[in-house]
């Protein structure tokens, strides 16, 4: 299964250096729960549509992530990743976003197909978003409003050979 795995410059080193990701780990995936929704409101949305959604979740708690890594460079960072099947639990939990997922294995660097980054023009808005995403998470239309200048920004794909490269570019 395809996961999206949010993380931080800090947690890609430590995949970069070490070759894996001790598990477990939240991610987000395409699960019944996110098609459901997404399908209510198109009923054409493909696959590709349900994963962008699900890698934009990832997106988001990327930026919690930076909130609690003060060192780490504000960028959003997202790992896409496949996992075997039997190693991920959906969380149909109301109170977790749509598509969370509970991945009881490592993710190892053979796992990983691309990392998704933000370019350094994203890295102010990150750096406001992240100040106030636990305020928008708890319903502020004004940190909502903040967060979405980040979410603006479009993520870069580098494919899973490209990153040591592009974390000596950060």
């Amino acid at each position: 299964m395809r996961v999206y795995l949010p993380a931080t410059t800090t947690v890609l080193r430590t995949l970069v250096d070490e070759g894996l990701l001790a598990g477990p780990h939240t991610a987000f995936a395409v699960t019944p729960q996110l098609r459901d929704f997404y399908e209510r409101s198109d009923p054409d949305a493909d696959q590709e549509e349900l994963e962008y959604a699900a890698l934009l979740t990832a997106a988001r708690a990327s930026l919690r992530l930076l909130d609690v890594d003060p060192t780490a460079p504000r960028r959003r960072v997202v790992l896409a990743a496949d996992v075997p099947d039997g190693q991920v639990t959906p969380m149909d939990d109301p109170h977790v976003e749509r598509g969370a997922v509970r991945i009881t294995a490592d993710v190892r660097m053979r796992d990983v197909a691309s990392a998704h980054i933000d370019g350094s023009e994203a890295e102010d808005d990150v750096r406001a978003a992240v100040n106030v995403v636990l305020e928008a998470d708890l319903g502020s239309e004004d940190a909502q409003f903040v967060v979405d200048q980040a979410e603006g920004h479009e993520l870069a794909w580098y494919a899973s050979q490209e990153l040591g490269p592009a974390l000596e570019l950060l």
